[in-house]
């Protein structure tokens, strides 16, 4: 019930849709709130795109976003554009009898492909923060070319395909929150957060309005100053939502107001767009099984590790991060056993910067193996040396059975590019032969 509680509340006030359905507040109420949810199409300029591996299966991704415009302008100072402030795909399984929740830290160090931007203009693809495809696409302030971007980022990224979207933004949560007179929080220590708009002292207390949304928001004056530390927050906090919702909406007032809220901060693909399609996914989940309905985060570790610089961003971890990827793909459930194991992973994850790669230039033009090692430098890979290869049609790699892992490492940040064990592999580092298709590979 409080997993669930944590999806619902996400997906644009689909919780207080199941209580519509089981007590109503009139058919003009419902279609007033109907007709508050928006619809957009951002699937129309995708591209090429992930292939559907699991038919029957939905990955949804589901977006918070903070939108600098209208009464959310006083959340950010000298920020036009809109921002995502939280990033999950649902995976529902196509036997409809277990789901995924996939977060992504916001701060995930990714590549972001050449989108189309509010003004018609192509941005270029670079390696960046996740949460910045949504403001590229977003700069003008269109959800959809936002959301178009971000599907764009998160199915070039991890290989899944998405089928729907759906976001609610700042003012819309709040709504909520007020509507069921706040939600009760226990910080162990108090929180002074002047970029959250957020002084809380420690202990259990009940907030609301400002404070709610501050709570929720707040990063870099708790714990560790994370995105992850502010992802648990977020769960645990969209769970006592959820939970108050089911025990405090029982009057048709109380429903309205918290509907009313929920609906206007709604967006969704047309697809998805109204009561009832929103309806009818809240129904899925809410008959799929608690031990069947798995929260993960990407795996990841600070980006730190692999350029030193880099003090505020973090780097998925492989190939666990690629392994999720292709589970959730192929429509195969990952459970208590696949998160222990990602746990026992998580511990000693094996860096970029330990892997040692020897770059060699197939593709005959003179060159391109050193500027394909200093790419690989950036993204924090050792490289040994650099020479040239026989031609080659596209990039490969090859490792000694020793390095394994450590070529699975290098292709997850080579996206398409397979890894081959050869028993010829010099010992002790990965190859990599540079193809015509590297670029594509790398993203830049």
């Amino acid at each position: 019930m409080t997993r669930r509680g944590r999806i619902l509340a996400w997906t644009g006030g689909v919780i207080g849709v199941v209580l519509l359905a089981a007590g109503g507040v009139g058919v003009w109420a419902y279609i007033e709130l109907d007709g508050n949810i928006r619809g957009v199409d951002p699937f129309s300029d995708q591209g090429d795109r992930p292939a559907n591996l699991s038919p029957g299966s939905k990955n949804i991704l589901l977006v918070g976003s903070d939108s600098r415009a209208g009464a959310n302008a006083k959340y950010g100072k000298n920020l036009t554009t809109m921002q995502s402030d939280t990033l999950m795909v649902l995976h529902i399984a196509a036997n409809r009898k277990w789901a995924t929740a996939l977060s992504f830290p916001r701060d995930s160090w990714v590549q972001i492909p050449a989108c189309t931007r509010g003004n018609g203009s192509k941005s270029t693809p670079h390696h960046f923060k996740i949460n910045e495809a949504f403001s590229i696409g977003g700069d003008s302030g269109s959800v959809e070319k936002a959301a178009s971007c971000t599907i764009k980022t998160v199915e070039k990224n991890t290989g899944l395909r998405i089928d729907n979207f759906a976001s609610i933004d700042f003012q819309g949560f709040k709504g909520m929150v007020n509507a069921l007179d706040g939600i009760e929080v226990c910080p162990k220590h108090a929180i002074h957060d002047k970029k959250a708009h957020l002084d809380l002292e420690a202990g259990c207390q009940t907030v609301r309005d400002e404070k709610a949304l501050g709570y929720v928001r707040t990063r870099y004056s708790v714990g560790d100053g994370s995105d992850l530390g502010r992802i648990g927050r977020q769960q645990e906090f969209l769970k006592a939502l959820g939970k108050k919702a089911q025990d405090k909406l029982t009057s048709p007032t109380a429903l309205y107001a918290f509907l009313k809220s929920a609906t206007k901060s709604v967006i969704a693909d047309n697809d998805l767009r109204g009561l009832k399609p929103l309806s009818s996914l809240a129904s899925t989940v809410k008959d799929i099984p608690s031990d069947r309905l798995t929260f993960v985060t990407v795996p990841n570790y600070y980006r730190e590790a692999d350029v030193p610089t880099d003090h505020a961003n973090v780097v998925w971890q492989y190939p666990q991060t690629a392994d999720l990827f292709s589970d959730i793909a192929h429509d195969r459930e990952l459970g208590a056993a696949g998160k222990k194991k990602l746990a026992e992973a998580a511990k000693s994850p094996v860096t970029a910067r330990s892997v040692r790669v020897r770059v060699l230039n197939g593709t005959g033009t003179s060159g391109q193996a050193a500027t394909a090692a200093e790419q690989l430098r950036k993204l924090g890979f050792t490289v040994t040396t650099t020479g040239n290869a026989p031609a080659a049609d596209k990039t490969t790699i090859t490792y000694p059975a020793a390095l394994k892992t450590q070529a699975a490492v290098l292709s997850g940040h080579l996206h398409g590019t397979k890894a081959t064990q050869s028993a010829g592999a010099t010992p002790g580092e990965v190859t990599l032969t540079v193809g015509p298709d590297f670029a594509k590979a790398v993203g830049e």
